[in-house]
């Protein structure tokens, strides 16, 4: 593998990584939000599903962001009666993002990105030491 495909790849990882940073900063932004009718849906967390591409002119499997799915599962209900989503017991449904969570997957995110950003790093270095022993 050429150095060129090292870092065609590494981008590859970080358009992933950025789009996965992307839904996270939508789930956080949308933690508190509620749904606009009483008794309605609010926010739902949001995932990138990541799968493998086979770059045929780079003669490498590589990676991409794939389908946004909203995450099933339980709402939190919160008392709140003044909320002009609160059903008729004056319940609101809370989105289910978890903060902490969101927290956890942006660092991981981070770092995964980092990595690539690292690797383009080296290739670059190696290439400018090979240009400097041909120049002599």
């Amino acid at each position: 593998m050429d150095l060129n495909t090292s870092m065609q790849l590494a981008f590859a990882g970080m358009s992933a990584q950025g789009q996965r940073l992307k839904v996270i900063a939508e789930n956080l932004a949308n933690t508190d939000s509620t749904a606009t009718t009483p008794g309605g849906e609010p926010y739902r967390r949001k995932v990138v599903s990541f799968h493998t591409v086979l770059d045929k002119t780079l003669g490498a499997t590589s990676v991409a962001a794939g389908r946004t799915v909203s995450v099933p599962g339980k709402l939190e209900r919160k008392w709140d009666p003044g909320n002009p989503a609160a059903d008729a017991q004056g319940f609101v449904q809370m989105p289910n993002v978890n903060p902490v969570v969101e927290l956890m997957d942006m660092r991981d995110a981070q770092q995964s990105y980092q990595a690539n950003l690292n690797v383009i790093d080296a290739a670059k270095s190696m290439i400018s030491h090979t240009l400097d022993l041909l120049r002599g």
